[in-house]
């Protein structure tokens, strides 16, 4: 290790679909000549839930993983199972070794951060120096799935629901609540229009708002035990409020008429993908009084889809663009240690003015794109190619700083990412 004076791994892109080919590089410069018995790449795909228990009084973390990628290839001398004594020696100087692996075509879970579950991607390369420890590297990247279509014919249909009730005091009946909800279709895109309307009767004696939320939900589960372990994390997307509706009047809320309803950049839908982990979301209209009480409410099923709705008459096909996830739901508020790159405060200067940490790695989602709002990342809908996603930008004092969300550094022994 002490003749590798760089070590490092480029991929041709950052994100990557299902079905996709990731072509790459490993770039070596020793200054001696060394030997090495062989240099080995590793595409892995790891998904990993942890959680906390209480059993019999004492605090336990149990622990679970599960590979949707793991594939092999060596791209330079022998393989580690290759017994011959002969050793081949790498001559000092700079050195490209390119890779190349093939995705499969089958359903790939996304990228995902949180703190009790993670969904990883990436490449590892393993420089195998007989009599010293091993130098490593790591690479993440993302991977844009499930394969989730706006055009299929069940997101297609609209739903609808009603509800109705009669509010009493006492022995005294006060009016008659009844909501009404229609959604025109069940999947979307980050960034898209949500299209629902709303319908009210207030009979009642005190006003009424319409209150329209989306709710994700993040399952974990672990197979250990006699019963396993489970673990629910809900989180409001979003919420949105109508104007009040006066008593005994009648009021509609339209997201094409009205303000409109956008979606943010959350991670999409997963169901029945991977076995420790999945992702729902639930659409949930409610009238409540002006103390927040909820009155009547009704929920749909809500998918957040990776490939948008297409108009058949449009002239431009939609434009998707690549963002990460908003910071208030699984998937955008927390961060791994290890992508932290923070200063230590050692007392002197201004603590204001100090520099914050660096993000080396966050996922990013699809999402649709602005037209208004060109980045040099976006790609049209059908042209299969995705450009290298935009940096990610953290505050030092006043000032910024630009890092890319990509992570390369040299792993010990023990510290190997199985």
């Amino acid at each position: 290790m002490d003749y590798i004076s760089s070590f490092d791994i480029r991929l041709a892109k950052e994100l990557y679909y299902a079905g996709e080919r990731i072509t790459g590089n490993v770039l070596l410069e020793n200054t001696e000549n060394i030997k090495i018995k062989g240099i080995r790449v590793l595409l892995r795909g790891k998904v990993h839930a942890m959680l906390k228990v209480v059993k019999s009084g004492e605090r336990r973390t149990i622990k679970d993983d599960q590979y949707v990628l793991d594939e092999k290839l060596l791209i330079w001398g022998k393989d580690k199972n290759d017994d011959s004594e002969v050793i081949p020696i790498l001559a000092r100087g700079m050195h490209q070794f390119p890779f190349v692996f093939d995705l499969p075509q089958s359903t790939l879970p996304c990228s995902f951060e949180s703190r009790h579950g993670t969904i990883r991607y990436y490449i590892k390369v393993i420089i195998d120096i007989p009599y010293a420890s091993s130098p490593q590297g790591v690479k993440y990247f993302t991977i844009i799935g499930p394969h989730i279509d706006c055009m299929e014919e069940k997101y297609l249909s609209a739903l609808s629901g009603q509800d109705r009730k009669m509010t009493c005091c006492w022995c005294c009946r006060r009016g008659a609540l009844a909501l009404r909800a229609v959604l025109e279709r069940t999947a979307y895109v980050c960034g898209e229009n949500i299209r629902i309307r709303v319908q009210v009767e207030n009979w009642n004696s005190a006003p009424q708002v319409i209150l329209i939320k989306l709710i994700q939900h993040v399952e974990l589960f672990i197979d250990k035990g006699v019963l396993g372990e489970n673990k629910t994390l809900t989180c409001v997307v979003f919420e949105h409020k109508s104007a009040a509706i006066e008593p005994n009047t009648q009021g509609k809320y339209d997201s094409t008429m009205e303000q409109c309803i956008r979606l943010p950049v959350v991670p999409p839908t997963l169901i029945g993908v991977c076995r420790l982990l999945q992702i729902y979301y639930i659409l949930r209209v409610c009238l409540t009084d002006d103390k927040g009480n909820e009155c009547l409410h009704l929920e749909f099923p809500f998918t957040v889809a990776t490939v948008p709705y297409r108009i058949p008459t449009a002239q431009q096909p939609p434009l998707i663009d690549y963002d990460y996830c908003v910071n208030h739901v699984e998937g955008g508020k927390y961060v791994s240690p290890e992508f932290r790159l923070g200063q230590v405060y050692d007392g002197e200067g201004d603590e204001e003015t100090r520099e914050e940490e660096v993000i080396l790695y966050r996922p990013v989602y699809a999402k649709l794109a602005d037209r208004r709002q060109m980045s040099p990342h976006q790609k049209e809908f059908r042209s299969g190619s995705v450009s290298t996603c935009r940096p990610i930008m953290v505050k030092v004092g006043r000032l910024r700083k630009h890092r890319m969300p990509t992570i390369n550094y040299f792993l010990s022994v023990n510290d190997c990412v199985y």
